[in-house]
């Protein structure tokens, strides 16, 4: 008899145990909501963070073909004013 009562307390202690480790298919949905919402949110910001890149890496890019075009300028007006220099070097004073 005691055996008995101890089996049934068994059983239902582990029954118990079971049934509470389950998750009820509303419980999962509303949790798996809950995560895509945020990954949603997450997808929207690195979108914005990603146009944002693009648009400082096209004004990087423009930055530097501004100041390639500018160094390209200033190697020719430099060798322009070697040019003129040399030509008042060589030429004699007017005394």
């Amino acid at each position: 008899m005691a055996f008995r009562s101890i089996m049934t307390a068994g059983l239902v202690v582990v029954g118990g145990v079971s049934l509470s480790a389950c998750a009820t298919e509303s419980y999962v949905d509303k949790h798996i909501a809950t995560v895509n919402d945020r990954i949603g949110a997450l997808e929207a910001r690195v979108n914005t963070v990603d146009q944002t890149a693009q648009q400082a890496n096209a004004t990087a890019q423009s930055a530097a073909a501004a100041a390639q075009q500018a160094n390209q300028r200033l190697d020719q007006l430099t060798a322009r004013v070697d040019g003129i220099e040399q030509q008042l070097v060589a030429k004699r004073p007017r005394n």
